[in-house]
């Protein structure tokens, strides 16, 4: 099946935005690794040719290709594995330092329905990793690969995409990282954001042994129930016969934003903690947006999105959009007069995995078939690729350790989610104390799911992770900096491992991290 088939142009076009967007992530994520961590052997020579490499037999894989890239003089390795009987191809794409292997391995992951990609090797590898990328079995950014050639769920392909693909690009890459340099890697990472952070998650819950340290960027857990959740508030406009322009939506966000901004002793355009700003849209109601006024049916829309989902009976189905968010990538609009235009994602979600029809219009959707769909999504595919299991003992008893971190403003992929699952986390292994010594969360104020925004950005993640793991040293603090468009720091910030928030001291400069301290929010 074409992967653009049944999809119109502007879901292509969003559909392009979040593999930039998965992409901008990885570049986050690579912020703290400029300089390349100090080598772990004295000798880290490959003992083989790169071309021999095609001779290693793995179960189940076939080596494609073993080069040297012309561009860049690293050994590159394509490999497929498989499943039998089902006849699945999962692509592996390794890279492999000739010189300055740093003795490590790290894995990294994809973004929306993407599994990963060839390019995101170049970045690490030049940093002396051995590293692998996966694409889970299928080409392509779209949902289609869940159904089979006669429209049926095609289980593999989703398993692949879900969990198997992530942990066979582990198995072969740490095969062939053996087999190059005659030793295995001392330690093993993962970074990855958004879907390469629910990947992250799902390998410490299912494959604990494949990774020393895990670095989850805005991870897109919970994903049976976030990702329906992001056709809500369509849903919303739908049955209100109200489709917002993105004036009124952008109005809401602002007039929240500076509502709450001076409620932590600051005013800077960000809301330090967005989950508890209640501001209501009534306040706009009937002032001028745009060539239009504020009406009150307009603030219901927007209250009832910032709400999340809920039942029929208005019972809680899942966590809305923060204040601070631009609603317009999950309630965008378009047209004159104005249509919905829903984040393909969600759209694909119910066409390809729920109704099992990639022509299925969404604009037959009501709350109450909304409600059904969203249950059915819970029940069917939880156990697949929600990754929302609390239990991390297996990967704590082992060494394990995890840094997570979510934007208070992500517009894709609801932080109170992370937060949610979080939770259950500290509770399933022995409270916050014991939680924090392998398993630490950072919020970051004022940043979208791309880390980018009016707050600063988290940087040095890589090398925070391998002083954790390597070292012993936890991150008692983050330091996220705002930078200009020549790329100069013009404000830091410390982030504290959650609960714990940062509180300027009232004196100094409010764009120096030294100004602030670690405090425990007010219940």
């Amino acid at each position: 099946m074409n992967s653009n088939s049944a999809i119109p142009g502007n879901h292509l076009r969003i559909k392009r935005a979040i593999v930039v967007t998965a992409f901008s992530v990885s570049v986050i994520l690579a912020r703290g690794a400029e300089t390349p961590p100090k080598p772990l052997f004295s000798d880290s020579k490959p003992v083989c040719p790169c071309e021999s490499l095609l001779k290693v037999s793995i179960p189940n894989t076939t080596i494609d290709s073993a080069a040297i890239e012309p561009t860049n003089g690293w050994c590159r390795v394509v490999a497929t594995v498989t499943h039998p009987p089902a006849g699945d191809r999962v692509k592996v794409f390794i890279g492999l330092p000739v010189t300055n292997w740093n003795g490590r391995f790290r894995g990294t992951g994809g973004g929306g329905f993407v599994g990963g990609s060839a390019n995101s090797l170049r970045g690490p590898v030049a940093q002396g990793y051995a590293t692998g990328a996966t694409d889970t079995g299928h080409e392509g950014g779209s949902g289609s690969f869940a159904l089979d050639a006669n429209g049926r769920l095609n289980w593999q392909s989703i398993k692949d995409n879900a969990y198997l693909g992530i942990h066979e690009m582990t198995v072969v890459g740490k095969a062939l990282t053996q087999a190059f340099y005659g030793k295995a890697p001392r330690y093993s990472y993962f970074q990855g954001g958004s879907t390469g952070g629910r990947q992250a998650l799902s390998e410490a819950q299912r494959f604990p042994d494949d990774y020393d340290g895990i670095v989850s960027a805005c991870p897109a857990i919970n994903w049976h129930r976030f990702v329906p959740a992001g056709l809500w508030p369509q849903v919303v406009m739908l049955d209100a016969k109200n489709f917002l322009p993105k004036s009124k939506l952008d109005a809401a966000m602002a007039a929240a934003v500076a509502a709450c901004d001076a409620t932590d002793g600051v005013t800077d355009g960000v809301i330090d903690d967005s989950t508890r700003c209640e501001y209501d849209p009534k306040a706009l109601v009937g002032t001028k947006v745009g060539d239009s006024t504020f009406t009150e049916a307009d603030a219901d829309v927007i209250r009832k999105i910032w709400d999340g989902p809920r039942g029929q009976d208005g019972k809680f189905l899942w966590y809305g959009l923060t204040r601070d968010t631009d609603l317009s990538a999950l309630a965008g609009t378009t047209g004159s007069p104005l249509t919905g235009k829903p984040f393909s994602i969600a759209l694909e979600w119910f066409q390809y995995f729920l109704k099992q029809d990639p022509k299925w219009d969404w604009t037959t959707m009501t709350p109450a078939g909304f409600e059904l769909l969203w249950n059915q999504s819970v029940e069917q595919y939880g156990a697949v690729i929600g990754t929302d299991n609390p239990d991390l003992t297996r990967f704590r008893d082992r060494g394990g350790k995890v840094i997570i971190y979510h934007g208070l403003a992500d517009q894709l992929i609801n932080v109170e989610g992370t937060i949610d699952y979080y939770k259950p986390v500290q509770q399933q292994m022995g409270g916050a104390k014991k939680t924090a010594q392998f398993a630490r969360l950072f919020l970051v104020p004022g940043v979208d799911h791309g880390f980018r925004g009016a707050g600063p950005s988290p940087a040095g993640l890589a090398a925070a992770i391998i002083r954790w793991v390597e070292e012993g040293k936890a991150p008692e603090k983050l330091i996220a900096e705002l930078r200009n468009k020549d790329g100069v720091v013009t404000r830091t910030r410390p982030l504290f491992p959650y609960p714990k928030v940062a509180k300027y001291k009232g004196n100094g400069s409010t764009d120096d991290a030294a100004n602030f301290v670690s405090i425990l929010p007010a219940k």
